[in-house]
């Protein structure tokens, strides 16, 4: 059970961060601070990309680490 607990807390906490980000870039959009033809560039897509698949890694990391906690 509390195995359980841990990883929907690894889970939450990914989940924050990821939507943390996104309300960020979205409120920088809306107050004209960042064009949105910044985000069709492919640099900055992949950058993106590269960015969100090691925040999933970490936090994927960090979850199996908190399973084998004792």
């Amino acid at each position: 059970m509390r195995k359980l607990v841990r990883l929907s807390l690894a889970i939450g906490g990914f989940l924050i961060v990821t939507s943390l980000i996104l309300t960020g870039a979205i409120f920088l959009i809306l107050l004209n601070m960042i064009d949105v033809s910044v985000f069709a560039d492919p640099a900055t897509t992949s950058v993106l990309t590269m960015l969100f698949l090691a925040i999933g890694v970490l936090d994927f990391i960090a979850g199996i680490l908190l399973l084998m906690k004792k």
